[in-house]
């Protein structure tokens, strides 16, 4: 069972706050700039294993795309049947081409909290805070590198993710 969620992420800065020296105020670059990509975040929280894919919009064919480059990495198909959690955006509905081997769970209406892989937001925006990005490509190649990066990660992401309530594959 694996649970999917995007995220818009653009060049509008992440402010944190940071240290200082006593009586200096830290200076924040940023300039408002309205461009986006969107990461798709796929997380199995009972190991903590995610897979990642950056597109340009969300969409019924941009989710096409992704549940395609999602099957195809964890080996969905007649032999191997995946659950897949979603919300109940727009685009997770609707004359969608699903995969073979993968099936679609809809979460309740507004319900973000059930929602897994929304846990994965803030590990990924930690990377992005406070830092000047001029273009799209700078801000795809930090979100690779975060990606990357959380991909080894499996006990912070596992961590974050599995609710007590998740259902474990290991019999009791």
């Amino acid at each position: 069972m694996w649970s999917q969620d995007e995220a818009r992420l653009g060049l509008i800065p992440i402010l944190r706050r940071v240290w200082a020296p006593k009586g200096k105020r830290p200076v924040a670059i940023g300039k408002r700039r309205y461009q986006w990509v969107y990461l798709y975040g796929f997380v199995h929280p009972e190991t903590g294993n995610t897979e990642w894919l950056i597109l340009p919009t969300v969409s019924l064919q941009a989710f096409e795309i992704a549940l395609q480059h999602f099957a195809k990495a964890v080996g969905a198909g007649a032999q191997k049947r995946i659950i897949l959690v979603v919300d109940g955006a727009g685009w997770h509905k609707g004359k969608l081409k699903i995969p073979e081997g993968i099936h679609l769970l809809p979460l309740p209406a507004y319900s973000p909290e059930l929602q897994p892989a929304e846990r994965l937001w803030p590990l990924v925006r930690e990377a992005l805070a406070n830092k000047d990005i001029d273009t799209l490509d700078e801000l795809e190649e930090l979100l690779v590198q975060r990606c990357c990066f959380l991909i080894d990660k499996t006990n912070v992401i596992k961590s974050n993710t599995l609710f007590h309530w998740w259902p474990s594959s290991k019999p009791n």
